[in-house]
Parts: C-alpha cells; structure tokens; sequence
C-alpha cells in the first residue's frame, strides 16, 4: 500500500467513478484501475461493490475511506511542515529566557518573529541563566536568553553572542527622599534594607550586586529576598527596600518606583544569547535578528 493508490482511492469515491477520477488526476483510466486493483489485493478484499451503478463502497471500503483520507491529510501536512522546516519558516523553536527580559527585548523579539514565521511554534520557558546550558544539551530549548554580572564561565561545546550590555540603576520606592534625586550612591542606598534576587542556590547574581556596593562602601542589609524580579520590584514599590536592575528595565511602566543611576559603582550586566556548537536550525538566526530588532545588539 502506498501513498499513490490511496490518494487514487479517495478520489474514486469523491468524484464516483473511476472515469472521472481519472480526469481529475489527469492520467489514464487504467492506471486508476490498475492501482485500485494492488490496492485491494494488498488489504485482502474489495473496497467497491462493482455490481452496482454507479459503483458504491463495501463495508471495507466504508470502514476504509474515512481513514485513507486521515492519512493522505497527515501526509500532506507532515510535506507541508518539513520544507517549511527546511526553509527555515515553519517549525519549532524552544527559547529559555530570564524574567527580566520581558521587561525588555523578549515581548518586542516574539512579536517581529512571529511576523516573520507565522508558522512556527514557539515555546517560551522561564529559566534561570544558570539552568540554560543543560536545558540546551537536553533539547529542551534551543536557544537561551541568559543574564550575568562581569566575566561568566563558557561551556566548549556552547556558542555565546553578548547582546546587551548595561549599567545597574537603583530601584527605590517612588515616596522616599532619595527618589527625587538625580542619582544616588551605594551609601545611600543603605538606608533601606535591601531587596535580594533570584532566591536560588546556583544564581550568584544577588551576592555579586552586593559586593559591588559594599565595595563602593555600602553596607547594604538584605531585608527580602525575591524568587524572581517581578517580585522584587513589588516589594520595593510597596516601600519595603531598595534593589538593582539593569538600565534597560527602567522602560517598564510602574507608578510606584522610581529608576535612578548609582553614581559610584562599576557594574554592568550582559544579555547573552546561548545556542549549541554547529546547531544548524534555521529559525534561530531568525530569532536573533528579531532579538536585535527588539532592542538588542
């Protein structure tokens, strides 16, 4: 049994007869014949009652019919989505993201790709920097949007194109003192306790922002500690602290929080995309370029 008898099948019963079946394939009556003919030898019986006219389907062909046109939908589709895949516009494309890029590059990034590749199933999963690299060598994502403070390690069998570079800015609740200034310092922002995140045993991100303003002579005292940014950016518009984000997340729209520079201490944060060595997809150069539209590099 094969794709070509089927296909020549279903259309027998759809126009009913095997002479207009032929018309509408644009090949010779026999050739229908022919194939109905191995088809009904390779199932073990007949799928039409040729004594009636015009001929009609035996209980095989009824069983049969529904479940022949099932398949040749499925085959069209699975030809369809492979050269979509081929061509690099259909497809899926797992994407790991940390949650303070959908303050930023993510939601403008989804939306230019799925301009592009309509087609394609994206699947986004909140992850972690830390976690991305096995996420990756799993298959679970493609590609990874991680953040790091400085000098990050770098597996060999991974790629890392830096996106995005930027200062920290102080997060400070919109009714305290320091938020109507033009800038503050890491000893200022002593004055409240300090709103630590992403609470988790790998992420070395929170004690780097930490050292940093102790460094500048801070004294910084963690009040709260946050799952992830979302959180600690709630806690400091409800006047509880103070924290550090990178520039770039001061476009968020929030009333109760005021974004400010901290004049005097030397830190920055990279936005990393991480793929895997020699990954041939094609959608995730796509996405790259949809990242750089969104505000990356």
């Amino acid at each position: 049994m094969n794709l070509r008898q089927i296909r020549y099948f279903c259309t027998v019963v759809e126009a009913g007869s095997a002479v207009l079946a032929a018309e509408t394939l644009f090949v010779a009556p026999t050739a229908i014949s022919m194939q109905l003919a191995q088809l009904e030898d390779h199932l073990g019986g007949e799928l039409f009652d040729r004594s009636r006219r015009p001929m009609e389907l035996t209980s095989l062909g009824k069983y049969f019919y529904p479940r022949a046109k099932e398949l040749l939908s499925h085959a069209v589709r699975l030809d369809d989505e492979t050269r979509g895949i081929a061509s690099g516009k259909r497809g899926w494309l797992g994407v790991g993201f940390v949650r303070s890029t959908t303050f930023t590059v993510l939601p403008t990034a989804v939306r230019k790709f799925r301009e592009s590749c309509p087609d394609v199933h994206l699947d986004l999963v909140e992850v972690l920097s830390e976690y991305q690299p096995e996420q990756l060598r799993q298959g679970r994502i493609d590609l990874g949007i991680s953040r790091f403070i400085g000098p990050f390690e770098q597996s060999g069998d991974l790629n890392y194109a830096v996106m995005l570079d930027e200062p920290f800015v102080a997060v400070i609740p919109i009714g305290h003192s320091l938020a109507g200034q033009k800038s503050v310092s890491a000893v200022e922002l002593s004055e409240l306790p300090f709103i630590l995140y992403p609470k988790d045993p790998r992420s070395p991100f929170g004690l780097q922002m930490l050292t940093a303003l102790e460094s500048a002579g801070g004294r910084p005292i963690v009040g709260y500690e946050a799952i992830e940014i979302h959180t600690a950016l709630a806690l400091v518009g409800a006047g509880l602290g103070v924290t550090l984000v990178g520039r770039s997340i001061a476009r968020n729209n929030r009333r109760d929080v005021k974004f400010i520079p901290v004049r005097d201490i030397d830190l920055t944060t990279t936005l990393v995309m991480i793929t895997r060595n020699g990954d041939e997809n094609k959608l995730i150069p796509t996405f790259r370029q949809a990242l750089t539209k969104g505000g990356a590099r």
